[in-house]
């Protein structure tokens, strides 16, 4: 396994980490516990360090997860999560309706906000902290923006814990160069962590060369497309009820048959380096400068 430094924290992640969206079960369709810990602790024995969780994902569930997987062994674990997606209350900028499984297009038993205000923020990281059974977290992230709360506080809160000794290092995710440069003019951003795979290269316009110039670490999220980039997401594959890919245009059966023509392509290549397509996928990944 390589490792990377985050930014400016001198904390050294794998390059491949451990993406803890699907197992809190929502807009995936479910998922079983027992494999989940299964996976971290087989991704911690092969080097994988870094596990990417968010309290959004499951409601709490994924965080839980994570804290149960990482019980004895959170010396070997840089452990990420996030703040600002709420729904308890209705603060912030609203964001979407939910129940328990998914997303959902009209009033549901949840409303979601983007919410950073400082006092909220101390009300996530406390849960996160008992959910995850540490006392800090290394990589604390923005989730996404809140409009209704100046970044600077924001920002201001985020240094306050850092200082605290809560959390290690600060990062956003999902934000725009502007945003970010607004962060940078309270304090150091030690990352940012956007969608970016073979599928989805936006970041390489503007957010990516900025990160790079600037020793800001960017973290892929989606790096497999949601698995379409696996080889294993084929135009004849069935999902779960509650899972997001059901509405995706991009997994519509006839795009599924594009993109296994392009993998079809790619195939020799893997077979040349007796590594799978996710594997190639994710190889590709790392390899671009500032990633």
């Amino acid at each position: 396994m390589q490792y990377r430094s985050l930014g400016a924290s001198g904390i050294q992640a794998s390059v491949v980490g451990f993406g803890a969206w699907a197992i809190g079960g929502w807009m995936w369709g479910g998922a079983d516990e027992t494999t989940a810990i299964e996976a971290i602790h087989t991704a911690i024995d092969v080097g994988i360090n870094l596990i990417d969780t968010a309290p959004m994902y499951g409601f709490g569930l994924s965080e839980q997860i994570v804290g149960k997987a990482i019980a004895g062994r959170r010396d070997k674990v840089v452990l990420a999560t996030k703040c600002g997606l709420v729904w308890e209350g209705e603060r912030g900028d609203f964001f979407f309706h939910s129940d328990e499984r998914h997303r959902t297009k009209g009033p549901s038993k949840m409303k979601v906000y983007g919410y950073l205000a400082p006092a909220s923020i101390r009300n996530e990281i406390e849960r996160s902290l008992r959910y995850l059974g540490t006392d800090y977290i290394d990589l604390y992230q923005t989730h996404w923006h809140d409009s209704t709360t100046p970044i600077e506080e924001t920002m201001a809160c985020l240094l306050e814990l850092r200082d605290e000794g809560k959390i290690r290092a600060i990062g956003v995710s999902n934000v725009t160069i502007e945003q970010l440069i607004d962060y940078r003019k309270t304090g150091v951003v030690d990352s940012d962590q956007e969608k970016f795979s073979m599928l989805d290269r936006q970041i390489e316009a503007e957010l990516l060369p900025y990160c790079r110039e600037n020793n800001i670490a960017m973290l892929a999220y989606s790096p497999l497309a949601q698995g379409l980039l696996t080889g294993k997401v084929g135009p004849e594959r069935k999902f779960a009820n509650g899972d997001l890919r059901n509405d995706s245009p991009r997994f519509g059966v006839e795009n599924r048959r594009k993109i296994a023509a392009m993998l079809d392509e790619f195939k020799p290549i893997a077979e040349g380096h007796g590594i799978s397509l996710a594997q190639l996928a994710i190889a590709w990944t790392v390899s671009q400068p500032g990633m």
